[in-house]
């Protein structure tokens, strides 16, 4: 492209967590994940009508993620642009827009099995409701591969970088190396203090994609993750805090993944500790959050290595 495109982040506020969309200031306005149900209108129009500029002119809606924080606005978004923005998402994901049941399916295949609330899936269909702005058919599915106009010369290249989730992408504005990568980059986790992803091996190749495929010159991520040290980076990274934040990822994941695969080749064993039945795992990386609060990374994650052992013994 022949200029750069500004990148405006959006912020709406949620609980304990910040929520982040982007807005791409191309020919063909883009919004990069939606928030929650009040985000569009409460968090979005007010942020962009400051910096001259309407909701209304939205023409893309690009979801990183089908996790309720970042797809739960998109259909107040679509709504607001009038039904003509185009709505993207990849189709390993797409469940999750289409379906509000899909989240509590999600919950009770993973998570759910370790948290032990007998009125968990009742206020886990309660949050969709809540948070979800409508179920809704998205305008393109994306497996990773495509480019994508939005108008004029710029375009954004779509990764797929699944991990996280299944259908977690990257969306690259070419020319510039600016890229979104919602929540594909954990570091040492957000507000719970831990990572969270659902396939750790693809989670780890995601990120080493975006550390030498992708480069990012301008790094977006879809909450301020923390340092080993607890500090949160901001949710705009330049050049060297990417490779920084990509390298400490690579390095929580490896030390995460060598304390699960530990608890798991020991056998596990279900004990009084909230963190059962992975206990000596939280224990030997010092973990001390409460396992209980949403999204719970650490049942999350170590599911995932447990779901990935069996499928590799």
């Amino acid at each position: 492209m022949s200029h750069a495109v500004n990148v405006h982040p959006l912020f709406s506020p949620w609980g304990r967590f910040g929520l982040y969309s982007f807005y791409i200031d191309a020919p063909e306005p883009a919004i990069v994940d939606t928030g929650i149900a009040s985000s569009p209108a409460e968090g979005m129009a007010p942020a962009l009508e400051a910096i001259g500029r309407r909701i209304e002119d939205v023409r893309w809606i690009l979801l990183t993620h089908g996790h309720i924080d970042h797809i739960g606005g998109a259909h107040a978004l679509w709504e607001l642009t009038g039904r003509r923005a185009q709505v993207v998402i990849h189709e390993a994901d797409a469940p999750m827009l289409r379906s509000r049941r899909a989240h509590v399916d999600e919950y009770l295949a993973g998570r759910g099995q370790y948290l032990g609330h007998p009125e968990g899936e009742a206020k886990v269909t309660a949050a969709t409701q809540a948070v979800i702005s409508g179920e809704m058919e998205p305008s393109l599915l994306v497996n990773g591969g495509e480019t994508l106009s939005l108008g004029g010369d710029v375009t954004v290249s779509v990764h797929a970088i699944p991990g996280h989730t299944p259908g977690s992408v990257a969306y690259c504005l070419d020319g510039q190396r600016s890229v979104f990568v919602g929540d594909a980059v954990q570091v040492h986790g957000a507000a719970n203090g831990f990572p969270g992803y659902t396939h750790p091996a693809a989670y780890r190749a995601g990120l080493e994609y975006v550390r030498d495929e992708l480069r990012p010159e301008h790094l977006y991520l879809g909450h301020p993750y923390r340092r080993a040290d607890g500090t949160p980076y901001g949710v705009e990274l330049d050049a060297a805090q990417a490779r920084e934040a990509l390298g400490q990822s690579l390095e929580a994941e490896h030390r995460v993944g060598a304390a699960a695969c530990g608890c798991l080749e020991a056998g596990l064993r279900e004990t009084a500790s909230p963190y059962s039945p992975f206990a000596p795992a939280a224990e030997e990386l010092g973990y001390t959050g409460d396992p209980t609060l949403e999204p719970s990374p650490f049942f999350t994650s170590m599911h995932g290595y447990r779901t990935q052992h069996h499928q590799n013994s």
